[in-house]
């Protein structure tokens, strides 16, 4: 049985399916619904599982350290229906929109339908593979702080993300305009200078920037 990531070729632009088109397996104790395999997806595991009854377990108990496993951290998303679910010995109610993230392979988990058509889709990948964690992360989490002003505290955050993406055009350019803002002229003006050479894009937001008046004149 051939599986979409694994085929040679192009890949296309865009795959789009829906959870109700998936054609479901029994198996586990309950249905499966092969995202990974039906999108071709090659970053991640991502799956779906579906309950046809209240009663019915929706994730079989297991942990991920067996033969049959990724070995992978998993979170587990309730997009429809309710469940509850026993992590460790711990029992978790999980109604629609609940999410549940087991950070430890080692961990015994599994869950049960509270109402006929509970659908859960869980996303997993081994610990760490996902990073380094996107830029946009870094400017994204500061924004908080920059709303209340709290200039110091933006570029404590966004300056973390350098760590792994030391030029990137989009960190220095926001570090710019906290650093402006915050009164740190030099600064300002090295971050922008930074921005400007990897990202020459930079140079037209920063135009018409007001966070970034104060430096204007020194960078042009």
């Amino acid at each position: 049985m051939s599986d979409p990531a694994s085929l040679p070729g192009d890949r296309p632009p865009v795959v789009v399916t829906r959870l109700a088109e998936l054609e479901h397996v029994r198996a586990g104790g309950g249905l499966w619904g092969p995202i990974r395999r039906t999108m071709g997806v090659t970053a991640f595991g991502v799956n779906a599982y579906l309950a046809e009854r209240a009663g019915d377990r929706v994730i079989e108990e297991h942990d991920e350290l067996g033969s049959g496993s990724g070995q992978h951290e998993e979170l587990y998303v309730v997009v429809a229906g309710a469940a509850t679910f026993t992590v460790g010995g711990e029992t978790i109610p999980a109604p629609a929109g609940t999410l549940v993230f087991l950070p430890d392979p080692a961990v015994r988990r599994g869950a049960v339908a509270e109402e006929a058509g509970t659908r859960v889709l869980v996303v997993g990948g081994r610990p760490g593979a996902a990073l380094p964690t996107a830029p946009y992360e870094y400017w994204f989490a500061a924004e908080p702080a920059y709303r209340a002003g709290d200039y110091v505290r933006a570029i404590e955050i966004v300056s973390a993300g350098l760590a792994d993406h030391p030029e990137n055009g989009g960190l220095h350019y926001n570090l710019a305009c906290f650093h402006a803002l915050a009164g740190h002229r030099q600064a300002a003006i090295d971050h922008l200078g930074r921005a400007y050479a990897a990202d020459p894009r930079t140079r037209g937001w920063a135009a018409g920037d007001e966070d970034l008046a104060s430096v204007r004149d020194a960078v042009g």
